[in-house]
């Protein structure tokens, strides 16, 4: 399996990360609460994460998992999501998607098939 390289982040990349976790949707904000301060089995998430010349939802390094929350504006970038996805993949994370109503009516579940998402990925 490929390790994830560590490229140099473009500043613009950067900067539009911390941008995005000042300014947080309602849904990220709710899983956020959960994630945050390891929470998930001692597990540490990082949200608004540059990875390359993509900014993730979330990402919790130890298990190289991608996080994807997708709100309406997702059905009309099916192909630029694969794209990401696919290159994400390449560089040895594994992505899961969840929709925002996953999040609002279930965040338990969301958390618990997070939680199993780490378990098949065990620490390199």
């Amino acid at each position: 399996m490929p390790s994830i390289t560590n490229p140099p982040i473009d500043p613009t990349i950067r900067q539009h990360a911390r941008e995005n976790r000042h300014h947080q949707s309602p849904v990220e904000a709710k899983l956020w609460k959960v994630l945050r301060n390891h929470n998930v089995d001692g597990r540490k998430f990082r949200r608004q994460h540059p990875i390359g010349p993509y900014i993730v939802d979330f990402y919790c390094h130890k298990a190289r998992l991608v996080v994807e929350l997708d709100g309406r504006s997702h059905d009309a970038q099916m192909a630029y999501d694969a794209a990401r996805t696919a290159w994400l993949e390449s560089q040895g994370c594994r992505v899961i998607r969840f929709s925002n109503m996953q999040v609002m009516q279930d965040v338990v579940s969301v958390v618990e098939g997070i939680r199993l998402a780490c378990e098949e990925r065990p620490s390199p």
